[in-house]
């Protein structure tokens, strides 16, 4: 694994309104740090720069990630985590001190182009079982207050990324959306509050997870490519999930009076490794479809015009929690040392590639296997892959995964050299007793997309 680092008129009028509204604004992407090995926030924002990212969203409000940012010119989201929900809502100064901490000084003194606040991060979700249902509005109220309190209430807004699952439709169709019954109160007073705020509704949209969710799912109408058979609501023809998602929520809105309240898509993206539907191939096909999809600011059939979106995500995650399943960790459209995992045009760059990392160190060219001299049988090795795996990264591994071929010997191997990369390559990480080796050559399979992770 690498110890990653980086050297240092009328009518005039009409069609500028048109092309004004017919313009993409600039994709954006999220900006996760869920990493055993970061790169310097620096060569991050070089990626940003590089790909014409014009917006980020993050998840938290780490100084040194901001800093970065500093005159950058790419339109920051800050994030307030949900386990500081209760303190920045309970308490009015908690909610001031945050705001001048992370959002006024970071626009004054680093010229930082913060322009969104996301209070919390898909805090309704039902797995949470309502522990961030009382205090999601009181931090959002808060939050608003102390922007205005310290001048930037016009210049920041506040918004909360909420998954999909905070609404649905009781006919099937999107013109049958509305809020979830269980919060449906909760988020008319959260709706309300970001329309006099002038605020966002920010939407968290995975066809994905729909896939991995339902074995049933049609394939193709995940994708952009017009190949499923289209869902008919009323005359209104729906070809891909996205759109018929994003418009349930636009007929939820319209119906309980907020038809108006502009919609932000906080993530939408598709994994690369952890599930049989999590390769290479889909999640190329799908952010290129998407992208094309939205590169003639058409729209959905309710909500016309450009849509405003992030990509999930700009790079993996290795130490994610996979409690919602192995794919958690291989969102990126970059490998965690900034290396682009498939073509991806953007419309942003004159090559119409992605721009990788540059100057980025390297351990040795290392790996930790399993001797040849060590047998299968011996009581040893389960613990020891138990052990490697719970403390590294084994997601690649299993069912229909990049290295799901392996042999026996070949997936002991992968468990040991994930956990000797996560420590750095210390000889001590290959100590597993009597069944483990370092070698210098490449234990990568030389068919197929598994790879053993080395220095990158």
């Amino acid at each position: 694994m690498a110890k990653v680092a980086v050297k240092d008129g009328l009518n005039i009028g009409v069609l500028y309104l048109f092309a004004m509204l017919c313009s993409v604004t600039g994709i954006g992407v999220n900006w996760g740090t869920q990493a055993s090995h970061p790169l310097p926030p620096d060569t991050i924002v070089k990626i940003l720069r590089d790909n014409g990212f014009q917006r980020v969203k993050l998840f938290d409000a780490d100084y040194g990630t901001l800093k970065a940012l500093g005159k950058s010119g790419i339109e920051v989201m800050v994030g307030i985590p949900n386990d500081m929900l209760a303190s920045v809502g309970g308490s009015m100064k908690a909610a001031e001190k945050w705001v001048a901490k992370n959002v006024s000084q970071h626009i004054t003194s680093n010229n930082v182009n913060i322009r969104y606040v996301a209070v919390g991060n898909e805090p309704f979700l039902e797995t949470y079982n309502g522990s961030y249902l009382g205090i999601t509005f009181p931090a959002l109220r808060n939050i608003q207050s102390a922007l205005v309190k310290a001048g930037l209430g016009s210049q920041v807004k506040v918004t909360v990324p909420l998954n999909a699952d905070v609404y649905s439709s009781s006919s099937g169709y999107p013109s049958g959306g509305d809020f979830r019954t269980d919060i449906h109160d909760l988020m008319l007073t959260i709706v309300n509050f970001l329309s006099v705020s002038g605020a966002p509704f920010t939407v968290n949209i995975y066809p994905f997870i729909s896939l991995y969710s339902d074995p049933n799912f049609p394939v193709e109408y995940a994708f952009f490519d017009g190949n499923a058979s289209p869902l008919n609501d009323g005359g209104m023809l729906y070809y891909n999930m996205f759109d018929a998602n994003l418009d349930t929520l636009a007929y939820a809105l319209q119906k309980n009076g907020f038809a108006n309240l502009p919609i932000i898509v906080g993530e939408i993206g598709w994994p690369t490794d952890g599930d049989q539907n999590a390769n290479i191939e889909y999640a190329r096909r799908f952010n290129q479809g998407f992208m094309s999809h939205i590169s003639g600011g058409r729209g959905t059939p309710m909500r016309p015009g450009p849509i405003d979106a992030y990509l999930f995500s700009l790079i993996d995650e290795d130490v994610k929690s996979i409690a919602p399943g192995n794919f958690e960790r291989h969102w990126g459209t970059f490998t965690f040392d900034g290396q682009a995992k498939y073509p991806l045009n953007l419309g942003t760059t004159n090559s119409g590639a992605l721009v990788p990392a540059k100057d980025v160190h390297y351990l040795e060219k290392k790996w930790c296997v399993m001797r040849p001299s060590a047998r299968l049988d011996d009581p040893q090795v389960a613990p020891s892959v138990s052990y490697a795996c719970g403390l590294a990264d084994c997601t690649s591994l299993g069912y229909g995964t990049s290295c799901g071929n392996l042999d026996a010997r070949g997936n002991i191997s992968y468990a040991f050299n994930s956990y000797f990369q996560k420590n750095n390559q210390l000889e001590v990480a290959c100590k597993f007793p009597n069944l483990s080796m370092i070698t210098k050559i490449d234990p990568t399979p030389t068919v197929g997309n598994c790879k053993f992770q080395d220095s990158n």
